[in-house]
């Protein structure tokens, strides 16, 4: 407000009134009131007389008007009223008319008052200290003259002549003070009764006249005006001013509770700077130069020297700046700061001289100094005053209804005024340079200043500059450095970058984080925080998961309503964050677990109050319901149908690879609660540690199983410690809430309830350790069944049949899943699908419904574990028969398990569909592959029932359809060499099925003396399609999609029959060899099917442990992504290994692929080839090695030396090259670690007697060992070598580091080596030929793919396909369960090639091509007799999630005794295959009627 003195004069204060003579051009008023008003001493004047003589007095001089007065008439009742007498008058009556009296006179004689400059202040120091502190209190009794002194010292302005009078400064002060007390309730005289607001506009009015007045304010002044503005700061409130009924200091949290208005003394203040803002400029200058410059400017030795270091020591980069403020210096700062900010916030043109002292502190060396400038700045920018920021938003994932982007505005109803960001102007535009230098503050040296720039670039952002709106091209270049702040280099800042994402609103996230794209956009905000979920810092990948779950389970109500940005945007997050399971990491794992039930699908979704009917009328629940009450009871079914619909909305946007994780981590329920029953058991016997007998074998168990625990979560020794103390606690009603949680029959409420109940309990229990309950909460999310559950199950069948919001693709696999691996919770609804598939059953002339596939698939899981569940109505069991018979070769397939597992007369139905199958059969007519397919599964599952046909069969599957082209291929094009599932033709697909038919008749057979008679010509089919590349017929015209399908099924096989010990023996060691250029193969895809397979099997432990060798050949693949997740689980299969048994497993593998190398296609003598070979050695040392097992690795190879080579003595002097290129490895490797490698201290390792034999002669031997086989230019470039590929080597918890230096650090050049063509069963190598550089789309050959270092993005990890019963991560089914389960089906046209379905043995999610074909001899299909593989089954526990063991150790197992210095390893009893019937053939050369024993004679097939 502009000062209100236009015409105001000044009174004189020295020389006594003279009395002027004026023209009168009219007659003057003179004062009437002619009675004395002062006394003689000892004779005072009544009271009540003295009381009226003034009141009358006053009424006069009110009448009165300036220009109408004879000023002369006054003068003798001024004096008389600047008396001592009057002015120091004891009764409140006296003083207070007597102050009316004195404004009167000041406003009749202005500008000159009637009184010298003694008297002046006698009346000024009067009115005050006596009578304007006065008006704080409204029930006076003289309220009224008081507030008349007031307004009448406002509107003449008489007030001004305090500011000429000497020695001013303490009434100016005084005035000040009590005027501001007075308006903040804090004044001595004040009663708390509210003040009107013509109070608080007098006073403003004064004391702007006097700053306006004023050539200088006293420092007190100003300190007192500043000082108002921190009443907004909540803590300056705590300090002293507010204050409680009782006397104590006020809570800080209720400090600014629901504060609507500003403090009357704040407005007060705000209004004198706005006022007089070129005074108040200078003033308050001057105020923070000197506080500013005192703290910034000391040198540390303040109050007892003691210097504040600590922020200093918080950033290692300040080590060697001078020390700074001291604490209480620190203090001050902070202060003076936060006033900055809140007069910005209310006066921005009195800062003008303190913007640049701010632009000196950005620039300082002290770090403090920079944190509070860049702080302040940011806040400025925000609109951020002395009270902080605003709350953070409300962003609860398990309200219901969720938010919309239309209910998520920014509302201030329910929040405080002082939290409500505010600039009154624009900071960029006012004060550009400033705002350039703060955000030039965003690549600062400090780790501390880039963390505080984070977080106030993400308040600018939430506030939108306190209101003002940015630019486009501010927001944009605003979020674009948020998004690299998330990426930067230390882990502070990220955890600030994310804290910052996570203080926006829903909206917010959407329209301004979403500007430069959503969660799969590369290097935008929200790509950035779903990478931090992967970050190797836990703490904040704590904050990034928790940030992504809470974002995703706030917009999943505009994901379930379409809302096609939001989508795009974030429905990418579930993805992400399960993505992380894969990391193998115990505190990841466990973080997973949390925000999976905690902001993903929180126990309390939906937020309202489910009731169900309860002893009462259910009507008058409706009527309630329609009275208004139906959210707050809403029945339990709508409540569950609510949960359903977000988990499967979940599920329906994971990529294939996170729903795998997904149905993993519930699929390890079954396992978990069998663990935690039997815990529960223990911890019951254990008694609280009071037992009667068996002490020690209770403690024993229960040790055990306590240990299990410690294993699967992160700080064992803690987990065991709290496991231990909660066993002790015997608290026998959590332990029944614990098998509510898992109890089957338990409803969701049930179990949400118990979960809750065992919190309260163990946080109100006397003697828990108080980790207790974080170590609990992941066990118990893991044994309950919460996704699984009973209540979910009929919302999921409604989904699966009317697809509503697109979800029934997810109900389906979310029913088979639980039909799989929670069948007990399947049961009561079983009926309802088979019910279902009655009417879905095909006929000749009519498909099958939509949705039967998966509903199949769910009652054939559910059909194998519990087969007398299955209804046996006729209807259903011929609806099944129609699905096998003019089904999909998927559907036939499901629909025969079911008839198999559960049929009462399954022989007679598998007799009646087997000939129907075969009676009319005819290559491309009808459903000829849906028979083909039921064909495939009763040779599996009803061999006996198909015995007297199998040579039909058999001759089907060979004559018919393998051994014949019916479209010859044209020119091989790399375009052809593999086509997409939904472009297989009709004869690639029945080839697959007919080499599936044939190795199930083998799968069928339990007699293990059968098997070696029909086992090897099945083996001989199998490696002839490896060997000739997909080829079997003598033309050679099979088109190359449907060769590299054939080579890739045809590995996979022999993996599926190496399950069977009697099967695993057939497979000689050179054939073992062969098999293993399968993950070698040019072909992506083709590698990818097969290594993925065979870690599929590897992890469920259903192969020998040699297998793990061909693991060691992805060393040159050149896809990263499949290369560093195959590195991830080798590490973890090491890791389990070293920590569940003392034998070395992993690194007697060492031995194994030694031997595998020696016999490689492409392995050479030559120094260029060695060192080639190296990064096969230096790929399993990155994986395996560590510095406690280098030494049993180093024996290892030393023994290697010691023998001749087993397989083909001819190639002995390549396993001598190999091992002394291993040994300077590991040596090399040592020293790059700077590990100390002990030697092995047990008894000389046994290699295994199929691949090594004993040297004859100890000469020989000795001239072996002592000849060094290495060629010597590459001992010299060997410690190149071993440095540039050990670089590469990072922390498990590194490697998903997104943004590493690692990645921009220049690769070292191995020497070129020529590359060496695929060679044959002994044929030596030819001459070496240039290699050919090829562009990444190109087709790789395998010589050249094995030496490639090029890399390309893969989608998948695990293999898509689910084969076997049970999951990859929990499954619990033994050999023979899956084998019943199996689903062996052929690639059928799918929507989405990247999401194959999810069956037992879906074939075609595995991605084969095919290879240049190359001539080979004849395999050896038998085994070679007397010869001991050597293998062992591993003894890992079944259940295991990507390398994690899901399930305690078995029991019962122990190591063999070692003997003849041999460790050898412990032998797993595999469950007996199914029998197979049929007679055994000799062995033959390649006919058609001869290859699988089968008459020369062509059997006639019989018509039904």
């Amino acid at each position: 407000m502009p000062p209100r003195r236009s015409s105001k004069a000044k009174a004189a204060p020295v020389a006594a009134p003279q009395a002027e003579e004026e023209p009168a051009e009219a007659a003057l008023q003179t004062l009437q009131f002619n009675q004395p008003l002062s006394w003689r001493a000892g004779k005072p004047i009544a009271l009540g007389e003295l009381l009226s003589r003034l009141e009358t007095l006053s009424l006069e001089l009110k009448e009165m008007e300036q220009e109408e007065i004879e000023r002369d008439s006054l003068i003798k009742v001024a004096k008389e009223l600047a008396g001592q007498g009057l002015l120091s008058h004891k009764d409140k009556g006296v003083r207070a008319w007597t102050a009316c009296c004195l404004v009167e006179i000041l406003r009749l004689c202005a500008p000159n008052a009637p009184y010298t400059a003694s008297q002046l202040k006698d009346i000024f120091n009067f009115l005050i200290t006596s009578i304007l502190p006065a008006v704080s209190d409204p029930a006076h009794a003289y309220n009224n003259q008081h507030m008349y002194a007031l307004s009448s010292l406002a509107q003449v302005k008489s007030i001004v002549l305090v500011t000429d009078l000497p020695s001013s400064d303490s009434l100016i002060s005084h005035l000040f003070t009590s005027f501001f007390d007075i308006l903040s309730g804090s004044s001595k005289s004040s009663t708390g009764e509210q003040l009107g607001k013509h109070v608080e506009y007098h006073m403003t009015e004064i004391l702007i006249i006097l700053v306006d007045e004023a050539l200088n304010l006293p420092t007190e002044v100003v300190d007192i005006i500043l000082a108002q503005f921190l009443r907004a700061d909540p803590r300056a409130l705590s300090a002293g001013a507010n204050k409680t009924k009782k006397g104590g200091a006020t809570d800080d949290k209720q400090s600014t509770f629901l504060i609507k208005d500003l403090p009357p003394a704040y407005n007060m203040a705000k209004q004198i700077c706005n006022s007089c803002p070129e005074k108040m400029a200078r003033y308050v200058s001057q105020y923070f130069n000197e506080a500013i410059m005192d703290a910034s400017a000391g040198n540390g030795l303040g109050k007892g020297s003691h210097r504040r270091a600590s922020l200093d020591q918080a950033d290692s980069s300040e080590e060697d700046i001078p020390s700074g403020p001291t604490e209480e210096d620190l203090k001050e700062l902070n202060k003076t700061h936060r006033l900055i900010r809140e007069l910005w916030r209310a006066c921005p043109a009195i800062l003008q001289n303190v913007i640049p002292q701010l632009e000196a502190e950005l620039a300082a060396e002290n770090v403090q100094l920079r944190l509070l400038a860049t702080e302040t700045l940011g806040d400025m920018v925000s609109g951020i005053g002395a009270a902080g920021p605003p709350p953070p938003p409300n962003t609860n994932p398990a309200a219901y209804p969720p938010a919309t982007l239309n209910s998520s505005l920014k509302s201030t109803a329910n929040q405080s005024i002082l939290t409500i960001p505010a600039s009154p102007q624009p900071f960029p535009q006012a004060h550009p340079t400033a705002y350039s230098n703060f955000l030039g503050r965003k690549n600062d040296k400090s780790t501390l200043i880039r963390s505080a720039w984070t977080t106030s670039i993400g308040r600018i952002l939430t506030t939108s500059a306190g209101g003002i709106g940015l630019t486009q091209q501010e927001e944009k270049a605003l979020v674009t450095s948020l998004a690299e702040k998330l990426g930067d280099s230390d882990e502070r800042v990220r955890v600030a970058a994310v804290k910052a994402v996570g203080s926006f609103e829903f909206r917010d996230i959407i329209i301004q984080l979403g500007l430069i794209g959503g969660v799969t956009q590369p290097n935008s905000v929200l790509c950035n925080l779903a990478d931090r979920a992967r970050d190797r810092k836990h703490g904040v990948r704590i904050e990034g998961m928790k940030t992504l779950g809470r974002i995703w389970g706030v917009a999943s109500g505009e994901i379930a309503a379409g809302n096609e940005a939001v989508i795009s945007l974030l429905s990418a997050i579930p993805s992400k964050l399960f993505d992380t399971f894969y990391t193998n990491d115990m505190d990841i794992n466990v973080l997973l677990d949390h925000v999976q039930f905690e902001m993903l699908l929180p126990l309390g979704y939906p937020s309202l109050k489910s009731k169900a009917l309860r002893n009462g009328d259910a009507d008058s629940q409706k009527n309630k319901d329609t009275q208004g009450n139906a959210e707050k009871e809403r029945d339990v079914t709508e409540a569950d149908k609510i949960r359903t619909e977000r988990i499967l909305l979940l599920i329906r946007d994971l990529d294939p690879r996170a729903k795998k994780a997904f149905f993993g981590m519930q699929a390890r329920q079954g396992s978990y609660s069998k663990i935690m029953q039997t815990f529960l058991k223990r911890c019951e016997e254990y008694n609280g540690g009071v037992m009667d007998d068996n002490e020690a074998t209770i403690k024993t168990h229960l040790g055990k199983l306590i240990e299990y625990f410690a294993r699967t979560l992160p700080d064992p020794a803690r987990v065991a410690a709290d496991l231990w103390k909660f066993a002790k606690m015997h608290d026998r009603r959590s332990y029944q809430l614990v098998r509510f949680c898992m109890d089957p029959a338990s409803d969701y409420k049930t179990i949400s309830n118990a979960i809750k109940e065992i919190s309260k309990r163990i946080d109100a229990a006397p003697g828990a350790p108080a980790g207790l309950l974080e170590t609990l909460t992941p066990l118990l999310y893991r044994c309950s069944l919460l996704i699984y559950n009973k209540s979910h199950v009929p919302a999921i069948m409604d989904f699966s049949r009317s697809d509503e919001m697109g979800l029934g693709n997810s109900a389906h696999e979310t029913l088979k899943e639980i039909s799989i691996n929670a069948p007990e919770v399947f049961k009561a609804h079983v009926k309802e699908l088979c019910k279902l598939l009655e009417d879905q059953g095909p006929c000749p002339n009519k498909a099958a419904a939509s949705g039967s596939l998966e509903t199949l698939k769910a009652c054939a899981g559910f059909a194998v574990k519990y087969p007398k569940e299955i209804p046996q109505d006729r209807r259903f069991l011929q609806s099944l028969v129609r699905f096998a018979l003019h089904g999909t070769p998927a559907t036939a397939k499901h629909a025969v398990i079911i008839l198999m597992a559960a049929a009462e007369k399954k022989q007679m139905y598998a007799k009646d569909i087997l000939q129907k199958c075969l009676g009319d059969f005819q290559f491309g007519v009808g459903n000829f592959l849906a028979r083909l397919a039921t064909i495939s599964q009763l040779v599996l599952l009803a061999p006996e029932e198909v015995a007297d046909d199998m040579d039909a069969i058999v001759d089907l599957a060979l004559s018919d359809i393998l051994f014949r082209v019916r479209e010859p291929s044209a020119l091989p094009s790399s375009d052809h060499l593999w086509i997409s599932d939904d472009k297989i033709d009709d004869e690639c697909k029945a080839k697959l099925w007919s080499l599936k038919i044939l190795v199930n008749r083998l799968r069928a057979n339990k007699n293990a003396e059968l098997s070696k008679e029909t086992g090897p010509l099945v083996f001989k089919l199998l490696f002839t399609l490896i060997r000739n590349e997909g080829e079997l017929t003598k033309n050679e015209n099979t088109p190359p999609a449907h060769k590299s399908r054939l080579r890739l099924l045809a590995a996979q096989l022999i993996l599926k029959l190496c399950r069977s010990d009697h099967y695993d023996e057939l497979l000689s060691p050179k054939d073992f060899n062969r098999l293993s250029t399968v993950a070698q193969d040019p072909l992506f895809q083709v590698r990818s099917g097969f290594v993925n397979k065979l870690k599929k099997y590897l992890t469920r432990n259903f192969l020998p442990r040699r297998f793990e060798t061909i693991i060691f050949l992805l060393a040159y693949e050149p896809q990263d992504e499949l290369r560093e997740e195959s590195v991830i689980w080798i590490r973890s299969r090491a890791l389990h290994c070293s920590s569940s048994s003392k034998t070395p497993y992993m690194e007697l593998i060492f031995a194994r692929l030694i031997s595998l190398l020696a016999h490689h296609p492409d392995y050479g003598a030559s120094a260029d080839d060695l060192a080639d070979f190296t990064k096969y050695l230096l790929f399993y040392l990155n994986s395996v090695a560590t510095e406690a097992n280098i030494g049993v690795i180093y024996h290892i190879a030393q023994r290697v030396k010691q023998t001749v080579d087993a397989i083909d003595e001819r190639a002995s002097e390549n396993l001598y090259h190999l091992s002394d290129l291993a040994q300077a490895v590991i040596r090399r490797y040592e020293e790059v670690h700077g590990w100390s490698m002990q030697s092995w201290p047990g008894p000389k390792i046994r290699l295994p007697p199929a691949l090594f034999g004993a040297i004859d002669g100890h000469i020989l031997a000795s001239d072996i060992a002592h000849k060094n086989f290495l060629p010597d230019e590459l001992t010299d470039r060997l410690d190149e070598l071993v440095k540039a590929k050990s670089k590469s080597k990072k922390r498990k918890s590194e490697i998903y580091e997104v943004k590493e230096e690692s990645r921009k650090r220049p690769k070292v050049a191995l020497a070129k080596s020529k590359s060496l063509p695929i060679r044959k069963p002994k044929i030596k190598a030819g001459p070496k030929t240039p290699k050919k550089k090829r562009s990444s789309h190109d087709i790789i050959p395998s010589s050249e793919r094995r030496r490639s270092s090029r890399s390309a993005k893969v989608k998948t990890y695990a293999e898509d396909s689910e084969e076997d019963d049970g999951d990859e991560y929990g499954g619990d089914a033994e050999s023979q369960a899956e084998d019943e389960d199996e689903v062996d089906e052929v690639p059928e046209d799918s929507d989405d090639n990247n999401a194959p379905e999810e069956e037992e043995e879906k074939e075609r999610d595995i991605k084969m091509a095919d290879i240049q074909e190359l001539p080979g001899e004849g395999s050896n299909g038998g085994i070679t007799k007397g010869k001991n593989h050597g293998d062992s089954r591993n003894l890992m526990p079944s259940q295991q999630s990507v390398g994690k063991n899901l399930e305690p150790p078995s029991t019962g197992l122990a190591l063999s005794e070692s003997s003849d210095d041999e460790l050898s390893s412990p032998k797993q009893t595999p469950s007996p295959p199914p029998p197979i019937v049929g007679k055994a053939r000799p062995k033959a050369k390649r006919q058609p009627d001869k290859l699988l024993g089968k008459p020369k004679a062509r059997v006639t097939r019989s018509k039904p």
